[in-house]
Formats: structure tokens, sequence, C-alpha cells
């Protein structure tokens, strides 16, 4: 099963490959993506993505897990954030989101087993 490709990026609009869904911030992995609601796990631009934002990504057999903090960069990831995702075995990225879907898109395109969380505003 493949990632899918993030079609479209702009402020506070995110569009994946076969999906109808307009996304504000998204998961996406192999096979599927959906809505990244920050209340879920209580997330805030500080301290920022939690391993609980992941969880869901990382038990769908990713190798790589894209994290896209931002346009302008506000979204925070914690060193114990990447810590979780290395002691599973997961490469991690953390980039701005513009830069972050590019690398993602790439991957994908590559074949990888690549997944992400995105924040597609400040």
């Amino acid at each position: 099963m493949s990632s899918p490709e993030i079609a479209s990026l702009s402020w506070g609009q995110m569009k994946v490959k076969g999906c109808s869904t307009t996304y504000k911030d998204c998961k996406v992995w192999p096979g599927g993506s959906r809505t990244w609601d920050w209340r879920e796990t209580g997330t805030n631009h500080s301290p920022g993505v939690q391993p609980a934002d992941l969880e869901e990504v990382v038990k769908k057999g990713v190798k790589t897990v894209v994290i896209g903090c931002g346009m302008s960069e506000a979204l925070q990831v914690p060193a114990s954030t990447v810590d979780y995702l290395k002691k599973n075995g997961i490469d991690v990225l953390v980039l701005q989101t513009e830069k972050a879907v590019a690398e993602y898109n790439a991957l994908a395109a590559q074949g990888a087993k690549v997944g992400g969380v995105f924040h597609s505003t400040c």
C-alpha cells in the first residue's frame, strides 16, 4: 500500500490525492489520511507535537515520519517526540510545512513507507 500524495497546500488548507476532504492539519500514512485534530491529545504550538499525535501513524508500519511544523515554523517538536520515533526505528524529518510536504511527496513517489503530520498555518 502506497502513501498518498499531498496534492495541494496553501495557508490553512491541504488536499490529499484520492480524498475529497480539505484538511487544515492532517495525518497521512500508507493507504490513508485524516484530520489531525490537536484537541484529541491537547497539543498546542508549545510544547508542540507529542508522541500521542504520532502513534496512529507509527502503527501503520512507516519507516519515515515527516513533521510539518507550520508555514512559519510555529509548531514545536520536542526532543522527546523525536526520541520516541527513533526508539521505534523510524527516521524523522522536521521541516517547515511547505518543505515537509515536498519531502514527503518525494519519498512517497519513491515508494517509501512514509507517514506524516502537517500543520498548514502558522
